[in-house]
């Protein structure tokens, strides 16, 4: 019989297989599980060269599967003011912070922060542009709010960007003006994307640079595989998971903010042969994704009725539904699966239309179209998701940072908000992402996020939607999985399936709830080699 080179014994090993499963240990044969079982079924596994691991009752779980990520900003948006430091909890700190940075930033360049989040700062407000405009008169400033759908910037940005108080909103977006038409210097959505564009641009080199910085910071928190949803050229990221910069499995998603970039960018997936789930388990093409509204914490998001913080105010499309169904209709039309992101509740509606649109025209089975974030989704909308057969993508771990302006903007619609509990009893399978940089890509806080659905005052947001920890540690493995359509190679731990592995602090089925967000992780295994090691 042929020995494992790795074994990991007297653990609590949560396979997550249909039966949910906790076993004992685990024997590992190159880059494949070969046994899941009691210490005495895997001892026969050791030999002479077998690495041996007591895991001490400690959990090991399948690799962390993050449904939602952004590779190349989770770590190029640090490349400035990080307002999300503990430092910064008033605008005069945060107006500090900038002016320093301003002083270190040559003459012309632009100074950047990023992560801005009112609801942690003492004003509860944006900066000001006059503010800003204080701090620098000859750097271009921008700021982008934490969900990355706003920017706030100094009258230099606007200067630079030919923005004037006669220049109209762009679809999908709208230039912040006062009661007197006086720019504001807050831009929303599409209006902040030719900043974006022109003043955050990353040579290729610091791109992929950042991309193998924040592959090894997730490998410490347990993440083996992601779906990328957008930023730098699916190219470029191919190159870099093939050259082993990045080190993750990847799912990348065809995504721009702009839709015709989106549509050369599948064009140039076609041209190269190749459509979604065309690649190896290192990395494979996923779905084709656009934007249909702006965010939940900002609020931008499309909403059926108004927001409970402004009456007058119910969000921001990027599109009509007769160009969504175009759009997305083609990409279903050629064979790809298809997503946007939509948070609010008129948006997720309008992607269901275009699904049931595109399966009329094109019938396909066994397609499981996504819907990014699905922020607020109501009863009659899980309902037509499940009979569409549509994977969800939501993003607990929001709550534990945004969920007191939650409260504030969508009063009792919180109840329906990421819910979890009504996904899972409906019969929807749904995959957790985090969203990085928008929030922590640390799955164990989306897990406790999923639980736990607590505010940062520490107020519950929909205790309604509030699931237990063998479904939350689900929705970051083999939803994920299913949401790539690789649940027969990863996501469960289970004889002949990928060796992705990771081993946490603590037993996590056996500590309270509440102390999930401190358990750590002690090691991570992927492709049958250890990627991490604590200390």
């Amino acid at each position: 019989m042929n020995h494992a080179d790795l074994v990991f014994l007297n653990g609590q090993v949560i396979t997550i297989n249909k039966q949910n499963e906790v076993a004992e240990a685990v024997a590992v044969k190159e880059n494949r599980i070969v046994a899941v079982g009691s210490n005495q079924q895997v001892n026969k596994w050791i030999g002479d060269s077998t690495q041996v691991i007591d895991l001490r009752g400690r959990s090991l779980l399948p690799g962390f599967i993050d449904s939602h990520t952004h590779l190349e900003y989770t770590s190029t948006w640090n490349n400035g003011v990080d307002f999300k430091e503990k430092s910064i909890t008033s605008v005069h700190d945060a107006l500090q912070a900038l002016r320093q940075e301003a002083q270190k930033t040559p003459e012309g360049k632009c100074v950047r922060g990023f992560g801005y989040n009112e609801r942690q700062i003492a004003e509860q407000r944006l900066p000001t542009k006059s503010e800003l405009d204080q701090i620098t008169s000859e750097n271009p400033i921008v700021i982008l709010r934490a969900c990355g759908h706003i920017a706030i910037v100094n009258s230099k940005t606007l200067e630079i960007m030919g923005i004037q108080e006669t220049t109209p909103d762009p679809e999908g977006g709208k230039i912040g003006r006062n009661e007197k038409g006086e720019l504001t210097g807050v831009l929303y959505e599409t209006a902040r994307e030719p900043v974006m564009g022109k003043l955050f641009k990353y040579t290729l080199e610091e791109t992929r640079k950042a991309m193998s910085l924040a592959s090894e910071q997730m490998l410490a928190t347990g993440i083996t595989s992601i779906h990328d949803a957008g930023g730098t050229n699916i190219m470029v990221l191919k190159e870099a998971v093939s050259s082993g910069e990045v080190k993750l499995r990847v799912y990348a998603m065809i995504a721009k903010f702009d839709k015709s970039e989106t549509h050369e960018e599948m064009l140039e997936v076609i041209e190269s042969g190749n459509i979604t789930g065309s690649g190896d388990d290192r990395f494979r093409f996923g779905p084709v994704k656009v934007f249909t509204d702006g965010s939940s914490s900002g609020p931008t998001a499309a909403m059926r009725e108004p927001y409970n913080s402004n009456p007058n105010e119910s969000g921001i499309l990027y599109y009509s539904q007769e160009e969504l169904n175009r759009i997305l209709g083609e990409a279903h039309e050629k064979g790809f699966q298809i997503t946007a992101h939509a948070q609010g509740d008129r948006a997720i509606e309008m992607m269901l239309n275009c699904f049931e649109e595109a399966l009329k025209k094109h019938p396909r089975t066994n397609h499981r179209h996504r819907i990014e974030h699905a922020g607020i989704t109501m009863p009659d909308l899980i309902e037509r998701m499940k009979q569409l057969e549509v994977v969800p993508i939501p993003n607990p771990a929001f709550f534990l940072e945004y969920g007191d302006a939650y409260l504030k903007h969508y009063g009792d619609r919180v109840n329906y908000q990421y819910p979890a509990r009504d996904f899972i009893d409906s019969g929807v399978v749904a995959a957790g992402g985090s969203d990085s940089p928008v929030t922590s890509y640390n799955p164990l806080l989306g897990i406790y996020g999923a639980v736990s659905r607590l505010s940062p005052s520490g107020q519950v947001v929909g205790a309604n939607q509030r699931i237990n920890v063998m479904e939350a540690i689900r929705l970051f493995t083999w939803n994920g999985a299913y949401a790539s359509f690789e649940e027969d190679i990863k996501g469960s731990i289970e004889t002949g399936k990928l060796a992705d592995l990771v081993v946490l602090s603590e037993p996590i089925l056996d500590i309270q709830p509440e102390r999930i967000q401190d358990v750590k992780v002690e090691l991570t295994v992927l492709d049958g080699e250890i990627v991490y090691q604590k200390n």
